[in-house]
């Protein structure tokens, strides 16, 4: 299957409205955190499903569709490639994971990072060095910072807190509130394991968080501690 074919079958696909929607959605205005991004206008189920009939494509046309200037081309190629890490071999898992790292400044918006780098990221590291996370985690690129931290969410369904807790007292100056609310997910999916352990962070931490952050890890607490948190109180 060629680039050319796919990205036929993306077009076809595309619908104006969606794809009008998605440019206000994602924030693609002067100044804003995807300026300048283009929209085909394809639901998501609907990506899914094409990635799926896609895995006879060469990775070399994978990389070219990551590539591609259209965000629903680069959404498609990472489904692809997470399909691939999750059934692939260890060499396969580790060309997915030197294509992403290779081609890691296409991974730029929240949805991009979100479906793509705890599966293939996360899963990767493992059982390896972090360094890379870490590093990351402080770079000046939001992308990067985001995936550092989606990341970690392998871990937290595994029941593995380390990496999100350094990384959350890293972002706790974070200046951007995609960040924000990336971290708040995460320590809200860590209270989901281990409450107590969550508890324990943000009673450290919530006078120092940003509004948002504390707002989302403190989502599903019941009203009075929640306003507690909020207030000052604990």
């Amino acid at each position: 299957m060629t680039l050319a074919e796919i990205q036929a079958r993306l077009e076809a696909a595309g619908n104006a409205d969606i794809a009008a929607h998605s440019a206000r959605f994602f924030r693609t205005g002067p100044g804003e955190y995807g300026e300048g991004d283009r929209f085909r206008g394809i639901r998501v189920p609907v990506l899914r499903k094409m990635a799926r009939t896609c895995d006879a494509a060469d990775m070399s046309v994978v990389e070219q569709l990551l590539m591609s200037p259209w965000h629903e081309d680069r959404l498609c190629a990472l489904l692809m490639l997470v399909r691939r890490y999750e059934r692939g071999d260890d060499a396969q898992k580790e060309a997915v994971f030197a294509l992403y790292l290779k081609r890691v400044e296409y991974v730029n918006n929240w949805d991009l990072v979100d479906s793509s780098a705890p599966k293939i990221v996360g899963a990767h590291l493992e059982s390896r060095e972090k360094r890379l996370l870490f590093d990351w985690v402080r770079d000046e690129s939001l992308w990067k910072r985001r995936i550092a931290v989606l990341a970690t969410y392998w871990y937290i369904k595994r029941g593995r807190f380390d990496e999100i807790l350094a990384m959350a007292e890293q972002l706790l100056d974070d200046d951007q509130d995609l960040m924000h609310k990336a971290v708040g997910w995460m320590l809200r999916e860590v209270g989901k394991k281990d409450l107590a352990m969550e508890e324990a962070f943000l009673n450290r931490h919530y006078q120092d968080m940003p509004r948002t952050m504390l707002r989302y890890a403190i989502e599903r607490f019941e009203e009075k501690t929640r306003k507690d948190y909020l207030e000052g109180r604990i």
